[in-house]
């Protein structure tokens, strides 16, 4: 006999839950989402409409006073995601919550001790980055030991989305203009998924250089970052990232370069390639792979939910990622 269906209360109707919510309707034969609650009732509404949501409430509260759920999904801006799990705590409804917990490592850090005294309460972090299908891909040929050792690892996100197009527009604050008035930009809105994939990639790392900076009058915070990092088993990392260097596509791409002690994994574009003595080429889909990451984070909580294991991005394995952005920022305090 089937599991009932998880009922499923989702916090947020902003940009990114369009993403949230496909990531759940692949999952239909195990979970429903039932009911959103956003202060904007016509966003809320909207979301509704288009993803046959049942029921639309003006604030989460109200939800889990009237809805009878089995987790909620916490998608809404991060200065709200401490009081939204500590709502849901309350009522006793595991939550995913996106990333960061809380707008600093302090607050966040506070919450995480808050949930952990309650006993039973499940708290997953949402960072889908990591799910990523090529970086998943990546830590399977590491784990197999396919270049042996890392020794550097160079990541680059550079974008001219904060250079005005054609029309005197801003590609990148089209697309989530809240970015703009972010006091913690760069690092804590995009970066923090970067940070988070290096770690799951090469195990824990320390903040050695940080330099951030802003260049466009159109951003309240930094918009550029050069961050150096020493892991635990010796590599040295290098991320850069500028929202506005001239020449380059105004959506953000990844590109990685792992070098090993016998061969050298690169990712670049759409083409993954690992050269040495095993050597692999991987061509995929980016689009596809945007929604897939959202998908199999939402997998991943429904599976631990079942099973009762561990969740991968658990509130204790964010906080190390916050930490490094906390470093980040001490070592800029103009940011």
């Amino acid at each position: 006999m089937s599991a009932p269906l998880l009922r499923i209360g989702l916090v947020g109707a902003g940009w990114v839950t369009q993403h949230h919510l496909a990531g759940w309707q692949r999952e239909a034969a195990r979970a429903r989402v039932v009911a959103i609650a956003d202060p904007s009732r016509a966003n809320a509404q909207a979301r509704a409409e288009a993803f046959g949501i049942d029921t639309v409430y003006s604030d989460a509260q109200a939800m889990f006073a009237a809805e009878k759920l089995d987790a909620v999904d916490i998608a809404s801006p991060r200065e709200t995601h401490a009081e939204l799990v500590r709502l849901a705590a309350m009522h006793g409804i595991p939550a995913i919550c996106q990333k960061p917990l809380a707008p600093s490592f302090d607050a966040a850090s506070a919450l995480v001790d808050d949930v952990a005294a309650i006993a039973g309460m499940r708290l997953m972090v949402h960072e889908n980055w990591r799910f990523r299908p090529y970086y998943r891909q990546i830590a399977a040929w590491l784990r197999e030991g396919r270049i042996g050792r890392v020794q550097q690892a160079q990541m680059t996100l550079l974008s001219s989305g904060l250079v005005a197009d054609a029309r005197g527009m801003l590609p990148a604050l089209e697309r989530q203009p809240f970015i703009a008035t972010l006091d913690r930009a760069l690092v804590m809105e995009i970066l923090i998924h970067h940070i988070d994939t290096l770690r799951f990639l090469l195990g824990e790392m320390t903040v050695v250089h940080a330099r951030t900076g802003r260049n466009s009058p159109a951003m309240a915070g930094e918009d550029h970052a050069t961050v150096a990092f020493d892991t635990a088993a010796g590599a040295t990392v290098l991320l850069l990232a500028n929202l506005g260097a001239h020449g380059e596509p105004p959506a953000l791409a990844d590109r990685l370069t792992l070098i090993g002690e016998r061969g050298t994994i690169t990712l670049l574009g759409n083409t993954l390639t690992c050269e040495g003595e095993r050597p692999d080429i991987r061509r995929y889909d980016m689009a596809q792979c945007y929604a897939d990451s959202y998908a199999a984070t939402i997998s991943h909580f429904i599976d631990a939910l079942g099973s009762g294991a561990a969740f991968e991005t658990s509130p204790a394995d964010n906080l190390r990622t916050l930490r490094l952005v906390e470093d980040i920022y001490a070592q800029n305090p103009a940011s």
